[in-house]
C-alpha cells in the first residue's frame, strides 16, 4: 500500500515537474515567443522569464537577428536570349514576429522560391551586357522587389549581393578575345603615347638648344661688333692725334724746307733707271720761290 502511495506521489511530482518545465521559459534578448492560447494568438512574449499555461498555451520561437540565406546557381534568360547562371545571397531581418508566423507557413521555403522567381524576372528584363556590368543595379532591383513581397510577412530585406554570374561558354570565349584585343589596343596606345611624349621632349630639347645657341651667337656678334667699334674708335682717336701732331709740326715748316724736301726726292728719283720724270705743276712755283729767295 505504501509503495502505491509513493508511486502516486512520484507520478504527481513528475507531472508537476513537466508542467513547470513547460510553463517556465527563458527567452534571450534576440528572440521572441509568439504565444497561442487555445489557438488564439495573444502576441509576442519576451525577452526574459515567461510563464505559459501547459496544454493551453503553445509558443513559437522567432529569431530577430539579421539572417543570411544563400540562393544556389539559378539559370536565367536575359532580355537578348542569353542563358546565364547566377547565384546570390540575401539578408533579411524579422521586424514583426507575429506577422512572420501568421502570414506565411514556411518562411524559408517561401522566401527561397520567391527569390529565385524574382531573380529570373529581373534578369529577363535586362540585356547580357548590363547583367555582366551592372551588378549594383541588379542587387538594388532584387532587394526592392524582395522587400515588397516580404513586407507583408513582417520581414525586411536589408541587402542582396550577387556573388557570381557565369555566361555561356561561347560568350566567355568571345569576352576573352575582346579582353585580349583591348589589352593589345591599350599597349599600342601606351607605346604610341610614350613615343609621342619622347619625340615632344626631344623636339623641345632641340628647340631650347637652338634658342640658346642663337642667343649665344647673338651675344657673340654683339660683343664682336662692340669690340670692332671700340677698336675703330681707338684707331680713329690715334689717327686724330697723329694728324694733330703732324699738323702742329707742319706749322713750323716754311716754303724753303718744303722745296729742299722736293729736291731730296728728285735726287732719289734720279738714282733710278727711269729716263722720264713727271713733275707736278706746283714744283715750278716752288723753284721760282726758292730762286727769288736766294736773289734777295
Amino acid at each position: 500500500m505504501e509503495n502505491i502511495i509513493y508511486c502516486l506521489i512520484g507520478g504527481v511530482l513528475l507531472i508537476g515537474f513537466v508542467f513547470v518545465a513547460q510553463a517556465i521559459r527563458i527567452v534571450p534578448e534576440y528572440q521572441r515567443l509568439v504565444v497561442f492560447r487555445v489557438g488564439r494568438c495573444i502576441g509576442p512574449k519576451g525577452p526574459g522569464l515567461i510563464f505559459l499555461i501547459p496544454i493551453v498555451d503553445r509558443a513559437v520561437k522567432v529569431d530577430l537577428r539579421e539572417q543570411v540565406r544563400e540562393i544556389p546557381h539559378q539559370t536565367a534568360i536575359t532580355k537578348d536570349n542569353a542563358g546565364i547562371s547566377v547565384d546570390f545571397i540575401w539578408y533579411y531581418k524579422i521586424l514583426d514576429p507575429v506577422e512572420s508566423v501568421l502570414q506565411v507557413g514556411n518562411f524559408e521555403a517561401a522566401a527561397q522560391g520567391m527569390a529565385t522567381t524574382t531573380l529570373r524576372a529581373v534578369i529577363g528584363g535586362i540585356p547580357l551586357d548590363d547583367a555582366l556590368s551592372e551588378r549594383e543595379h541588379i542587387n538594388s532591383m532584387l532587394r526592392t522587389r524582395l522587400d515588397e513581397v516580404t513586407e507583408r510577412w513582417g520581414v525586411k530585406v536589408t541587402n542582396v549581393e550577387i556573388r557570381e554570374i557565369i555566361p555561356p561558354r561561347e560568350i566567355q570565349e568571345s569576352m576573352n578575345r575582346q579582353m585580349t584585343a583591348e589589352r593589345i589596343r591599350r599597349a599600342v596606345v601606351t607605346e604610341a603615347s610614350g613615343t609621342r611624349e619622347a619625340a615632344i621632349t626631344v623636339a623641345e630639347g632641340e628647340k631650347q638648344s637652338a634658342i640658346l645657341k642663337a642667343e649665344g651667337s647673338k651675344q657673340a656678334a654683339i660683343l664682336e661688333s662692340e669690340g670692332q667699334r671700340k677698336a675703330q674708335e681707338l684707331k680713329a682717336q690715334g689717327y686724330a692725334k697723329a694728324l694733330e701732331h703732324i699738323f702742329a709740326s707742319a706749322k713750323a715748316i716754311d716754303q724753303k724746307t718744303m722745296t729742299l724736301q722736293y729736291f731730296d726726292t728728285l735726287k732719289t728719283l734720279g738714282q733710278g733707271e727711269a729716263t722720264k720724270y713727271i713733275f707736278p705743276m706746283e714744283f715750278t712755283s716752288l723753284i721760282e720761290n726758292f730762286v727769288k729767295g736766294d736773289k734777295k
